[in-house]
């Protein structure tokens, strides 16, 4: 006979029912995640004016009869977008611009353009530095600081690139001649302003900026900011001096932000950046380089696959095109530019 029985076992066993089932809370909220997210039918479009320690002002109806600046911060389903001046952005929350106000910044626009710098050509992460900009304005001084030719070479590299409009403004033309150095741009088509400590010549330069977005890029200590603050009176941008021992110039603006230029009735935005002293294009794609040399491009069809274009290129097309003289002198200046500009990444 066995020592336990059925009715042993029956009156032993624990009865259990859903009150005693024991769920462990979800240490990161009652509310399961989710992918969807709300579609912020009621956010308003706005522009970004600049960027200060992850606080965003941001210009919603621009030119329209409700026009006003406000501060906005980053949704949190955009933290890994990056949001930059000159982007178009849809803002939810509190967009009435009082102060103490901060809107929400849920959605950025396609960009049409997109001007980007890397640390070094071996660096192939960009640093975005302004967001639909239509121009740019390299400003070199004629003297104190000397102008670099390799610097200019490497903005217009990159406003090619971004698909922007160059211009170049030559300032300090009291101290030094800027024939000579021009001379390496004989081959370019861009307009180029001759300022000096006698002559600022700001109705031409405003007249090109407005109805534009013009970024404005140089070396420190060449005059940037006094140009801006030139063109846009009350701006207070920061400006400094050249050091008398390296011939440096020294980091005044520390920020990129945009400003808005009045002209005849007319305006437009200069969108003023940080100094810099070197300019990466590990980023860069060569054919876009090419491409802003329309005429050349044409030629260059002729080429065979995977082409350089540099002089030492075999059966190089435009090469052979300029040598036949078919292009004339200002086809051989402006072939001597692509290469000199298609060489600072080579």
């Amino acid at each position: 006979m066995s020592w336990w029985s059925d009715d042993d076992e029956d009156d032993d066993e624990p009865e259990f029912d859903e009150a005693d089932v024991r769920v462990r809370p979800n240490r990161r909220g009652s509310r399961p995640r989710t992918k969807q997210r709300p579609e912020h039918a009621d956010a308003v479009v706005g522009r970004v004016l600049g960027v200060d320690r992850g606080r965003y002002a941001v210009l919603i109806d621009e030119d329209g009869p409700d026009e006003r600046e406000i501060t906005a911060a980053r949704a949190s389903e955009l933290r890994r977008k990056s949001v930059v001046t000159g982007d178009a952005v849809d803002v939810v929350g509190d967009t009435s611009g009082e102060p103490g106000t901060l809107g929400r910044i849920v959605r950025v626009g396609e960009r049409k353009t997109l001007l980007r710098r890397s640390a070094d050509d071996t660096d192939e992460v960009e640093r975005i530095i302004v967001a639909n900009a239509d121009q740019m304005l390299i400003v070199i001084a004629a003297a104190n600081p000397e102008p670099r030719i390799r610097l200019v070479d490497r903005y217009l590299v990159a406003a090619y690139d971004a698909g922007i409009a160059p211009l170049l403004c030559v300032t300090k033309t009291d101290l030094a001649d800027p024939g000579p150095f021009l001379e390496n741009f004989a081959g370019l088509d861009f307009p180029v302003f001759l300022s000096g400590r006698d002559h600022m010549p700001l109705d031409a330069i405003a007249d090109a900026l407005v109805g534009k977005r013009t970024v404005f890029v140089g070396h420190s200590g060449v005059g940037k900011s006094t140009l801006v603050n030139a063109l846009v009176p009350g701006a207070d941008r920061a400006t400094g001096v050249v050091n008398a021992v390296t011939g440096r110039g020294r980091h005044t603006s520390s920020s990129t932000v945009s400003l808005r230029i009045d002209y005849e009735g007319r305006h437009g935005w200069a969108i003023d950046t940080p100094g810099v002293r070197s300019f990466g294009l590990g980023h860069i794609d060569p054919a876009n380089i090419l491409g802003a040399f329309t005429d050349l491009a044409q030629v260059a069809e002729e080429c065979p696959r995977g082409c350089t274009h540099l002089p030492d290129a075999p059966d190089c097309a435009i090469n052979e095109a300029v040598e036949a003289g078919e292009l004339g002198e200002i086809g051989r200046a402006r072939l001597d530019s692509l290469q000199r500009l298609l060489q600072t990444f080579a």
